[in-house]
């Protein structure tokens, strides 16, 4: 073997995982390398940190500096500069339409989809009142607090889980809303005062779901995926994205949804909300887990039959004031 085919070996034989450099996406990460190793003993994973807009903006809510690849853009040019072989997001961050040469190679199964209230104090939700400071840093969950009680005196918060909940220790806030699955992959589940009901609180698109970004032209990595890759995952968080992409949504729209799937039945709701909770659409939609697609497309539709794409308008128009 000469020494350029040895080099050709060794490199396909590298599985460079990018990643951004939280404790969370570190733990997501691992548990590709994990997946991979598991199935490819032979293959030498390295992780590779890099550091995304999100991360580095801390001090200006996301609802201001807009969402498209604000935590995947610089993965993905790391991507396509072929620096690294995979990227690796929570699927909620990543905007449904890839770069040309850039895919969803796959997903882990999903975890737990729900939010979860860590109050300092040990209030439920039903016991938080207009005293007590809720903070999230997303609109999604501000607008639903404000449709369950419009009295909620809601702040922005910024910053990785545990600077989160630094914060609030220190006094910034006396409850705050977040994924439980973050919580809880982050061995923190103790922190969890709720889970909240994904009916009151409708979850973001695809939340609870480790992905792995991938280039189109790369068979390599793409054979590895397919040991990895979880197929009824894969299959309904499509279906949900599918719907966010005809709902013309994003991170920073009061927009989610919520799959339940039971046997060969699924089950798809979908919700949009002003940013005050006051105007509020709610659609849900039962049929065979082999047309999720369609089902969460014609929920798309019924919706906007409603006046969804009103309600969008009007939050994008707010959105663009405040950018400028």
């Amino acid at each position: 073997m000469n020494f350029l085919n040895y080099l050709l070996k060794m490199e396909s034989n590298a599985v460079r995982i990018g990643t951004r450099g939280s404790a969370l996406a570190l733990y997501q990460a691992t548990q590709i390398q994990i997946a991979i190793n598991e199935h490819f003993p032979e293959k030498q994973t390295q992780i590779v940190i890099i550091h995304t807009k999100g991360d580095k903006i801390l001090d200006v809510s996301l609802s201001k500096i807009g969402d498209k690849g604000l935590f995947t853009k610089e993965l993905e040019i790391a991507l396509l500069n072929h620096e690294i072989d995979m990227a690796v997001h929570s699927l909620k961050d990543v905007p449904t339409s890839f770069p040309e040469g850039l895919q969803l190679g796959g997903v882990l199964k999903r975890a737990e989809v729900r939010d979860a209230l860590v109050s300092k104090n040990g209030k439920l939700l039903c016991q938080l009142s207009s005293t007590d400071v809720i903070a999230t840093s997303s609109l999604r969950r501000k607008s639903q607090l404000l449709a369950y009680n419009p009295n909620f005196n809601i702040v922005d918060i910024r910053g990785n889980i545990n600077t989160r909940l630094e914060k609030m220790d220190k006094g910034y806030c006396d409850a705050i809303i977040m994924a439980a699955t973050a919580l809880q992959r982050l061995g923190m589940e103790d922190r969890i005062t709720e889970i909240l009901d994904s009916q009151m609180m409708v979850p973001a698109v695809s939340q609870g779901v480790i992905a792995i970004e991938t280039r189109i032209s790369d068979p390599v990595t793409a054979s590895v995926l397919k040991y990895i890759n979880h197929e009824e995952t894969m299959k309904v968080v499509s279906a949900e994205r599918s719907f966010l992409k005809s709902m013309d949504g994003g991170c920073q729209i009061p927009i989610g949804c919520y799959s339940a799937i039971q046997g060969e039945t699924f089950s798809f709701t979908g919700f949009i909300t002003d940013l005050k909770g006051e105007r509020f659409i709610k659609l849900t939609l039962t049929g065979k887990l082999k047309d999720a697609h369609d089902i969460a497309i014609e929920v798309s539709r019924q919706m906007k039959d409603k006046g969804a794409m009103k309600i969008l308008d009007e939050i994008r128009n707010q959105a663009d004031e405040n950018v400028r």
